[in-house]
């Protein structure tokens, strides 16, 4: 491709650069935008101006400089396997020339980072120790950027504006501005030629306040034109910097205009969803006000129904922004679906997101085009059994578009070609949780939690949702509890996640917690038990249980369902957490729960109100049974002198209290309930309470909870 004659010659080129500050041995980080400095000595193709570009730089900088150029492929972005060898630089907006990072990376002894968004070559000695065993994240601690941060590179810009290099990216990020987010990308990666799954972290611009990004980044560079060394050429100029002394700059630049941004101010768009419910509402009342909304984990149908319920009791609702680190998760963008649909090639609907908010895959990324029968199979989902349902189908942390129909449906499309539109819109939100307090005497604090994502479905888990609210409810007229109970209502996983990272200091409270689902089907009640099994709350609410009906079953952890409970009994926070529900318990063929799991005939038929009431009511005598665990506390110590206090059980009226009587004294010491120190004996919960009362009256022990 011919390209204009240069007006400077490759040794003005060279004056240039060296007159901007560059020296032999310095480590580059270099943008360069061809458009504004033109090729040199009569070069003739785009390849030559750039190769000629690279030997003067390589040239300054000698053999022991070292040269690193932006190489962004945005692979992950464009859903394209990223290949380290193959994957092509691309053009864009991020102030660089593509075609001179091509030829970089194909210079002998380049290296190029393993980044799948913003990858980087570099040439020379530091290029590996830069570039390689990367963490998977463009922007963040211990990136590609931070290394050359830390080993204070220098800065050359040549044709390229300080504004629109991908330093500020990177500096916005560290600075953790409110209008940058956090966002997981994920994808394959070919090594070798073997295919991996990967995921990798870049921050991303608020799309909704874009140009007020812009203008904050204008002013900042403005600021920082004294710290430049400037020289015109062409078109542009060379501006360098070292890049510690330019950071540390406009890292305080970026601060100030942080500290002016209007506080908790995040410019999520507003929803128009509303949902009015009538005081005192009964479960199936909100049932059928609440299951038709598209209630995904970030979404105006979410947020929605959450407002709803806070009109049913009293709500405090957390929110977490898009981009906020929990843990190890990351909180996922808003996802809002305006349309979704399906039509024949004449136009007529076969489906639509209007119809059910099943019909569209949820998270799906935006798509509208004609495809083949073949391509658009290969985005169609239909439900394993269930022909004539619509199955929920997510992909949260995918990047694909898909749609979902019957099988019947799916089975009668014999046409070459269809229309797929899918209207969805990624963006900048917030993860709402709600929480809802009974408090007792005490600090120490029982969970119950249910989610309230799943959109279009009622078990699950909608019907966990209204049992605790009206448990709450409950709670909230006693005066005489001893524990607190708290009820948080989230979208499943993440939310609870964001819960327990954001409220670490409540976990040392947390004596238990029940996770409330899929509690309207006609089946049994089941109780899944913690992750230790054998916790006081494990034994108090099995025994429950098993008096509430000769049915009830009671399995393992994860081994009756898998939600939210996993996130309280995992490493680092340990809470015995349970789990009631209604699942079927023989699953033949591996049938997961109920037959109408995860479709769209999960309707409000399958939780009538007298079975939610029966489980509402279950779980208030685990309440009752929580609120009466007693610890005996010894008082004395060594073995006691029972003839001192008069202390003889008959052997005649009360046998098992007689042959148990030392066992129960070596029990007592302030780590084991009555009915623990009854298992353990091997006698009834009453005949070891009858022992030790006889203690109690004496002051021989007290009784502590848990």
């Amino acid at each position: 491709m011919p390209v204009k004659e240069s007006v400077f010659s490759k040794t003005e080129f060279v004056q240039g650069l060296t007159a901007s500050g560059l020296r032999t041995g310095d480590v580059l980080m270099v943008q360069i935008s061809l458009p504004r400095v033109w090729n040199m000595d009569g070069a003739n193709s785009v390849a030559e101006t750039c190769s000629a570009t690279l030997a003067a730089l390589l040239e300054i900088i000698g053999s022991g400089g070292t040269l690193f150029a932006p190489a962004f492929t945005f692979s992950f972005e464009r859903r394209e396997e990223f290949d380290p060898v193959h994957s092509p630089v691309l053009g864009g907006d991020w102030g660089g020339s593509p075609e001179f990072a091509e030829v970089a990376r194909r210079h002998p002894g380049a290296v190029l980072s393993e980044d799948p968004l913003y990858s980087v070559v570099g040439i020379g000695p530091f290029a590996e120790q830069i570039l390689t065993n990367l963490p998977n994240t463009s922007f963040g601690p211990d990136s590609a950027f931070e290394r050359l941060l830390k080993l204070n590179a220098r800065l050359c810009l040549i044709g390229v504006d300080l504004e629109h290099t991908v330093l500020f990216d990177f500096l916005e990020e560290s600075s953790a501005v409110p209008w940058r987010y956090k966002k997981l990308f994920t994808g394959k990666v070919s090594r070798s030629g073997l295919s991996q799954r990967q995921g990798w972290v870049a921050s991303v611009t608020n799309k909704a306040i874009a140009e007020k990004s812009r203008a904050i980044r204008n002013r900042c560079a403005f600021k920082a034109r004294d710290l430049l060394g400037r020289v015109s050429i062409g078109t542009g100029e060379i501006v360098s910097a070292e890049m510690k002394r330019l950071c540390a700059f406009l890292t305080s630049k970026l601060s100030d205009e942080v500290a002016r941004w209007p506080l908790n101010s995040h410019d999520v768009s507003a929803t128009n969803l509303q949902v009015r419910l009538t005081p005192g509402a009964s479960m199936s009342e909100t049932i059928s006000a609440l299951w038709r909304l598209p209630r995904d984990i970030v979404s105006d149908g979410y947020d929605a129904a959450l407002h709803a319920l806070a009109t049913q009791v009293p709500l405090t609702i957390h929110e977490y922004p898009t981009g906020t680190e929990c843990w190890t998760w990351l909180v996922p963008e808003k996802w809002t679906c305006r349309d979704a649909r399906l039509e024949t090639p004449d136009g007529r609907v076969l489906f639509s997101y209007a119809d059910n908010p099943l019909h569209a895959v949820s998270y799906s990324l935006p798509f509208n085009g004609v495809v083949s029968r073949d391509e658009l199979f290969r985005h169609l989902h239909t439900h394993p059994r269930l022909d004539d349902a619509v199955p929920f189908i997510f992909k949260y942390y995918e990047r694909d578009w898909g749609l979902c129909c019957s099988k019947n449906l799916k089975d009668s499309l014999t046409d070459d070609t269809y229309r797929v539109i899918i209207d969805s819109e990624f963006s900048f939100g917030s993860l709402k949780v709600g929480e809802c307090v009974a408090r007792g005497k005490s600090d120490k604090t029982f969970v119950f939690c249910a989610h309230l994502c799943h959109p279009g479905m009622v078990n699950d888990d909608l019907s966990g949702v209204v049992v605790g609210i009206q448990v709450m409810q409950e709670l909230l007229k006693r005066t005489d509890l001893h524990y607190t109970y708290r009820f948080v209502i989230l979208p499943e996983t993440i939310g609870s996640v964001a819960y327990l990272s954001h409220n670490e200091s409540l976990v040392p409270d947390m004596v238990g917690g029940l996770f409330l689902e899929m509690l309207g089907l006609n089946n049994a009640h089941a109780l899944q038990l913690s992750f230790e099994g054998n916790t006081e709350m494990d034994r108090s609410l099995s025994r429950v249980l098993s008096e509430s009906s000769s049915d009830a079953w009671i399995g393992a952890f994860r081994t009756v369902v898998g939600n939210d409970e996993r996130q309280f009994n995992a490493p680092g926070v340990r809470v015995p957490m349970l789990s009631l529900s209604r699942v079927l318990r023989e699953r033949s063929n591996g049938w997961p729960y109920y037959p109408e799991y995860h479709s769209s005939h999960d309707t409000p038929e399958l939780a009538p109100e007298s079975r939610l009431a029966e489980s509402r009511d279950l779980v208030l005598r685990m309440v009752d049974a929580i609120e009466s665990i007693e610890i005996p506390v010894n008082l004395f110590k060594g073995e006691l002198f029972c003839s001192r206090y008069g202390i003889h059980i008959d052997a005649y009226s009360n046998p098992e209290g007689n042959r148990a009587l030392f066992d129960i004294l070596f029990l007592v010491d302030g780590t084991r309930s009555v009915e623990e120190i009854a298992r353990i004996c091997g006698i009834s919960a009453e005949a070891s309470r009858s022992v030790l009362e006889e203690l109690r009256v004496r002051g021989l022990i007290a009784y502590a909870p848990l």
